[in-house]
């Protein structure tokens, strides 16, 4: 199910100021990720990067672990805002884990300074994932 509009300028302003608040010093690309739940409620996370590279955070990884710790388990849709020209999609490990916590169908909206550009559902930027056995 697709979300109204107040619910997208909720998702994406909420990604908006995500990004404002990114550690970002090393690569100054900074990422916010918004999630509407199941249930209805709204997380959010930001990039975190760190001198040691590989062990950065990416934004969808913190708004996951928001809504983690925020009691829910799934994800209906997220959006994801790059303070960019250019449309950025989750990295493969992001990819897995959205998919983890949602469905085939869950709805992945990516955002720039001119509003939300493009959605694909999980199955489409993930169409071979990792599953529970």
């Amino acid at each position: 199910m697709v979300m109204d509009m107040k619910e997208q300028t909720r998702l994406f302003e909420m990604a908006q100021a995500a990004a404002v608040n990114a550690y970002a010093p090393y690569s100054k690309f900074k990422v916010g990720a918004a999630i509407k739940s199941n249930t209805d409620k709204f997380y959010s996370g930001c990039n975190v990067e760190n001198i040691s590279y590989p062990v950065g955070t990416c934004a969808e990884a913190g708004a996951i672990a928001a809504m983690i710790c925020g009691g829910d388990k799934k994800i209906s849709e997220i959006l994801i805002f790059a303070d960019s020209k250019e449309l950025i999609t989750p990295c493969g490990a992001c990819r897995q884990r959205i998919a983890e916590f949602g469905d085939n169908d869950t709805l992945i909206h990516l955002a720039t300074k001119n509003g939300i550009q493009k959605s694909y559902k999980i199955a489409e930027l993930l169409p071979s994932g990792f599953a529970e056995f």
